[in-house]
């Protein structure tokens, strides 16, 4: 859908393939402001109306319409927030203070590292991104994927083995580190 660097001006701006491609990032940076799954999932698919309300005076570039798109749940969770009057009740239920930039910026960045790992267990050959599904995001134990997959246990190690080799090539060491900080340390 978009050229290699996401700077780039889109090829093709399709809003079904910026929804499939920015949806859960910008769902999960809302979740990670509102810690309420629905208001989450209100804020993340209106930003998309608003996106499709002004595109004509967005850039069409990739990188212009993700920053409208962060900027659009940002405020709209900050105004859900205000609205409803929890300012308070979040507050005492998160000390920190969303209202930072630091904070925000936060947010952000562990959303995009999340969604970088999850990216490259998606790229990973079948068996390999399986092992490391069932393995690490599910919690089962290498007998149990054996069993599930119909697969040795030595072959269920040595597909994690591959798995892990390969995304320590292709992500970056804070990925990796995030990575292995969720799911490897448990």
């Amino acid at each position: 859908m978009f050229n290699k660097n996401d700077g780039d001006v889109a090829d093709v701006l399709q809003p079904e393939e910026l929804f499939k491609k920015l949806y859960r990032r910008l769902y999960d940076f809302a979740y990670y402001l509102l810690k309420d799954k629905e208001l989450a999932e209100d804020v993340a698919q209106d930003a998309f109306v608003v996106y499709l309300e002004q595109q004509e005076s967005i850039a069409a570039n990739f990188s212009a319409i993700k920053s409208f798109l962060y900027t659009t749940v940002k405020n709209a969770s900050l105004n859900k927030i205000r609205h409803n009057n929890v300012v308070d009740v979040y507050h005492k239920k998160n000390p920190l203070d969303i209202y930072s930039d630091p904070q925000i910026l936060e947010g952000i960045i562990h959303t995009e590292i999340i969604a970088e790992i999850y990216d490259q267990i998606n790229a990973l050959p079948p068996g390999c991104a399986m092992v490391i599904r069932y393995g690490y995001l599910e919690g089962l134990s290498n007998s149990e994927i054996a069993k599930l997959m119909n697969i040795s246990i030595n072959t269920v190690k040595s597909q994690k083995k591959r798995a892990l080799s390969l995304m320590k090539i292709h992500l970056g060491k804070a990925a990796m580190a995030l990575f292995t900080a969720l799911y490897l340390n448990n």
